[in-house]
């Protein structure tokens, strides 16, 4: 008999953690963070604890875990992938637990990094594991750990499938379908359609997009969208601008290909590209990486904003701030607050798309609004998703044909999405496709 408790992750988008409970052992899928809950923590609180963390809402509340008298059953943290809504709480929670931490190669010198931020560690051991490769757990029993190799908008991301006496558990937060990455591998379909064979006992699967009618387009598209952006307009001139997720290694790798064959010097401004460049880089994963100046320190950052402002057109910008967060870069350069002035013409670019929270939706608005005012050019979009979109996860199901399907990573709209696409394909409600909320748990005999 398997419980899976659904600890955060399952009425929002963000904070993702699920606990897998077989026997007298506990597997924890992920500690993310909600990340509408921390925008400008930096400027409202230096080194935040985990009491004031869980305060702002931006901590999975796994003090569940203690009700049910389960914190101490826990026998690893497995993370599928370096983006902070997955791993962003492990420095505040791992320590609450006595286990090791076990992600990809990349993810793990993320959290690294994450670590040095808050200028302290945690006792928990690190396993970092190579794609496609697979771990054992001990507990009352042993546990075979695959961390199998999938797309998605930042490098070794992973679904996790972990064996049990009841079959496998598979974890699929977050993932795409892209059969041309730009970067890395292709998704490994050959095994997961062995671990279908083996019998998939639940799949617990990604639907933020499952209501849109879509399959997610493969990288490749976001370069061509790029490529038509900043070879096809009027820029010689001009300055150049884009933002984009930093953790995007194969999106930063293209921009550093293109600003080379642009004649242009790529600048990367602030400390999160810093962090999972140098992250990548410790993997050897970031080949641009001494092709291009990274610029962390705010002195520093003044006066090659001032070289740069004087001649735009030999340099092109790569920073923070797409979401309209504020302190990010973009955010300061649209209030004036930067030596690098925006003025008429300015490329403006977007190579991201809002994520759907409120919050975010809001300060993009914003921040569009104040960039206009300067009259820059600005080009919205020029991205692709990380995230499958509905039929990507028909496709998904089909091919691991789970035994039960549990719809996560997204409120109620998004997972009850998932949860009727899989009725569409003859799963029954309750029965055995499972509509979950956080803090709840579900029994699978």
């Amino acid at each position: 008999m398997l419980n899976i408790h659904t600890i955060g992750g399952y009425d929002e988008v963000g904070k993702n953690m699920t606990a897998l409970e077989t026997g007298e052992d506990v597997l924890l899928f992920d500690a993310g963070i909600y990340l509408p809950a921390v925008v400008g923590v930096q400027e409202r609180e230096k080194n935040p604890t985990e009491k004031w963390m869980r305060e702002i809402g931006a901590l999975p509340d796994d003090l569940y875990l203690d009700k049910k008298n389960l914190r101490n059953k826990v026998r690893g943290i497995l993370v599928s992938h370096a983006h902070l809504d997955h791993i962003g709480a492990v420095p505040y929670l791992g320590p609450r637990y006595k286990c090791p931490v076990a992600a990809p190669q990349f993810t793990i010198e993320v959290l690294k990094k994450l670590l040095e931020d808050n200028r302290n560690g945690i006792p928990n051991r690190m396993m970092s594991v190579k794609p496609n490769d697979s771990i054992t757990i001990k507990g009352k029993e042993n546990y075979k750990v695959e961390f199998v190799n999938i797309t998605h908008s930042t490098i070794q991301s992973t679904m996790i499938a972990v064996h049990t006496k009841s079959g496998v558990v598979l974890y699929a937060n977050d993932y795409k379908f892209d059969n041309t990455p730009t970067f890395g591998d292709k998704p490994n379909y050959q095994r997961l359609k062995q671990l279908s064979k083996i019998g998939i006992k639940a799949l617990i699967v990604d639907c933020l997009y499952a209501n849109d009618d879509r399959k997610t387009p493969s990288e490749r598209i976001a370069r061509g969208l790029l490529e038509d952006v900043l070879f096809t307009t009027e820029n010689y001139k001009s300055g150049m601008v884009i933002t984009t997720f930093s953790s995007h290694i194969a999106r930063l790798k293209t921009i550093v290909e293109f600003g080379k064959r642009l004649d242009r010097e790529v600048v990367f401004l602030g400390r999160s590209l810093n962090k999972y460049v140098s992250a990548a880089d410790v993997i050897g994963k970031a080949p641009f990486k001494n092709q291009i100046q990274i610029v962390k320190y705010r002195r520093q950052m003044e006066k090659v904003l001032q070289r740069i402002n004087k001649n735009k057109r030999k340099y092109l910008i790569v920073c923070t701030g797409h979401q309209g967060e504020p302190g990010a870069i973009l955010d300061r350069m649209s209030r004036n607050q930067l030596a690098y002035k925006l003025s008429p013409d300015d490329h403006v670019i977007f190579s991201s798309k809002t994520i759907p929270t409120p919050v975010n939706i809001e300060s993009r608005s914003q921040l569009e609004k104040r960039l206009k005012k300067f009259n820059v050019r600005i080009f919205d979009n020029v991205h692709v998703s990380g995230h499958g979109g509905r039929e990507d996860l028909r496709d998904l199901i089909k091919i691991t044909n789970p035994e039960h399907v549990i719809p996560s990573h997204g409120d109620l709209k998004k997972t009850e999405a998932g949860m009727n696409l899989a009725i569409e394909m003859g799963y029954k409600k309750n029965y055995n496709v499972h509509l979950m909320t956080n803090g709840k748990n579900l029994t699978l005999k």
